[in-house]
């Protein structure tokens, strides 16, 4: 749960993040940003800001923000009926950005959140530059993590179905819950 203040200063710092970047924005995408927190009611550790730039009914295009430091916590992209679920293509664009998928354990530049070392499984760490990129099949456990700078960038993706998506942090709500 987050507030409405919290919410607003997030998503205008993470508009500007991408301005930074040099992704040029329409209003209409500016209105589309959104922050999640997770349910775990700290946003600048773990969380993300998502500004979706387009979806159908078979890919999607979003731009995703991490603020410095702050990671988007461990899940996947389960099996949804008869899809296989989400395919995803992660295209960093600018700052540090830390991807942890099954391998061998490698972590070096990012850490583990206090207290959630059970919630954290993933070890094998992509230190991904601006213009490199990853592919994460369906079903394939990850988390990420920004470093110092914050982070900018893509996410291209089969058919988007986030609120099915899985978690290894038994506490987290997917859906963002904002207060007064």
């Amino acid at each position: 749960m987050i507030t409405k203040k919290e919410f607003n200063e997030a998503c205008a710092e993470a508009l500007q993040m991408i301005a930074d970047a040099g992704i040029v924005l329409t209003l209409e995408d500016r209105e589309k940003i959104t922050a999640a927190d997770f349910g775990l009611s700290n946003l600048r550790k773990e969380g993300i800001q998502i500004l979706t730039m387009f979806e159908t009914d078979r890919i999607a295009g979003k731009i995703l923000v991490l603020f410095p430091n702050q990671t988007e916590p461990e899940h996947w992209h389960p099996p949804v009926g008869n899809d296989p679920g989400k395919e995803e293509i992660i295209r960093a664009i600018s700052g540090d950005l830390y991807f942890y998928i099954p391998g061998e354990d490698t972590l070096d530049k990012g850490f583990i959140v206090d207290g959630k070392s059970d919630c954290y499984t993933m070890r094998h760490e992509v230190d991904l530059k601006p213009g490199d990129q990853l592919v994460l099949p369906s079903g394939t456990k990850h988390w990420f993590q920004a470093g110092p700078a914050g982070a900018v960038m893509y996410s291209f993706s089969t058919k988007v179905r986030d609120t099915l998506d899985q978690f290894t942090d038994p506490n987290i709500i997917r859906e963002t819950k904002i207060v007064a």
